[in-house]
C-alpha cells in the first residue's frame, strides 16, 4: 500500500485562518503590536519632516509654509571648503574604527571560551564588560586625564609632556583605541552566546583524533561564529558615516580639527547651535542616503560569498 506524507505540523499551522490565528494567539501579537507603534511614532511618523531639506525652512511659516527650494542646500553643502575634509575624515575614521576593532570581539570570544575555570572566566567577562556602562562624557574626561601633558599616565610612561589632543595626527588613534577599550567586551557577548550553542561533541571528536587548541579553534569555533560575524559587519557597515557625535565632539579642539571635523558635528553645529536646519537637514539626508547605500552594497557582497541573504 502506498503511504501518504503528512504535512509538517508547522505547515499545519500557516493553514489555520488568519483569524483563528489571531484568536488563538491574540496575546503575543499584542505583545508584538507595542514596537511596532513605537517605531512607527518616533522612526516613520518623524520621516515628514525630511522634506524640510529641499525647503527654506522658518518656523513661523511651518514646512508646508516654507518656500520650496530643490537642492539649493545640497549645493551649498558640496561647495563648501570643508566638505571634502569632512566627508573624508567621517569615512576614514569609521572605516579605520571598523578595520581595528571588529575583529577585536571575536578574539576575545574565542579566547574566553578557551578558559576552563568558570569563577577566573565570570570575573575577566565582568572587567571587560565594566566599560561599556561608563559614559562617553567620563569616558572623555579620563581621556583627557591620561594623555594630560602635566602628569598624564601615558606621558608619564613616555618620559614626555605632549599633548597629544593637540595633534591632528594622533586624535583617530585615541579615538579607536578607546572605543575598542570600552565596546570590546560588550561585543563579545554575542560571539559567546553563540560559541554555547556549539556541540561539545564535535569537541571531544576533534580531541580524540588529536586536533590541537587551534585546530578545533579553526575548524569549529571560527565556522560557527562566521553567520554572526557575517551579519554584525553588515550592520556596522550601514552605519559607516555614522561617527560616534558625542566622543569626538568632547575631544575635539581647534589643534586637531584636520582630522577631527566630521558631518556629525558639523550637523550639530548647523542646526543646533546656527539654527540653520534645512541646511543641517540635507546634510543629514546625505549622510543617511551614503548609509542606505553602503548596506545594500555590502549586504549584497556578503549574500554572494555566504549564498545567505541577511536581510
Amino acid at each position: 500500500m502506498k503511504k501518504t506524507s503528512q504535512p509538517a505540523s508547522g505547515n499545519l499551522v500557516l493553514q489555520r485562518p488568519l483569524a483563528k490565528r489571531l484568536k488563538d494567539n491574540w496575546q503575543l501579537y499584542l505583545l508584538l503590536l507595542i514596537p511596532l507603534v513605537l517605531t512607527f511614532i518616533y522612526k516613520y511618523i518623524p520621516m515628514y519632516g525630511i522634506q524640510i531639506a529641499f525647503r527654506d525652512y522658518k518656523a513661523s511659516r511651518g514646512i508646508t509654509g516654507s518656500p520650496w527650494v530643490g537642492l539649493e542646500w545640497f549645493e551649498r553643502f558640496f561647495t563648501a571648503p570643508t566638505c571634502g575634509r569632512m566627508i573624508k575624515n567621517t569615512i576614514l575614521l569609521s572605516f579605520y574604527s571598523l578595520l581595528w576593532s571588529f575583529p577585536v570581539p571575536i578574539i576575545l570570544s574565542l579566547c574566553i571560551n578557551q578558559l576552563r575555570f568558570k569563577r577566573y572566566k565570570r570575573v575577566v567577562q565582568t572587567v571587560l564588560y565594566a566599560p561599556h556602562f561608563i559614559s562617553t562624557m567620563v569616558v572623555c574626561g579620563m581621556i583627557r586625564i591620561f594623555l594630560s601633558p602635566s602628569g598624564g599616565l601615558i606621558n608619564l610612561l613616555l618620559g614626555t609632556s605632549i599633548d597629544f589632543l593637540t595633534e591632528s595626527s594622533a586624535f583617530r588613534t585615541i579615538y579607536i583605541a578607546s572605543g575598542i577599550w570600552q565596546d570590546a567586551g560588550w561585543g563579545c557577548i554575542i560571539y559567546l552566546a553563540t560559541l554555547s550553542a556549539v556541540d561539545t561533541s564535535l569537541y571531544e571528536a576533534a580531541k580524540v583524533d588529536g586536533a590541537s587548541v587551534f585546530q578545533r579553534i579553526m575548524n569549529i569555533d571560527l565556522p560557527a561564529l562566521l553567520p554572526m560575524a557575517i551579519l554584525n559587519l553588515i550592520m556596522s557597515a550601514g552605519s559607516l558615516m555614522n561617527v560616534g557625535f558625542e566622543k569626538v565632539w568632547l575631544l575635539q579642539t581647534d589643534l586637531n580639527k584636520a582630522t577631527s571635523d566630521v558631518i556629525a558635528v558639523y550637523v550639530y553645529q548647523q542646526g543646533i547651535e546656527n539654527a540653520k536646519y534645512s541646511y543641517s537637514t540635507a546634510v543629514g539626508l546625505f549622510n543617511t542616503a551614503v548609509n542606505l547605500i553602503l548596506l545594500i552594497v555590502v549586504n549584497q557582497i556578503a549574500s554572494r560569498a555566504s549564498d545567505v541573504d541577511f536581510i
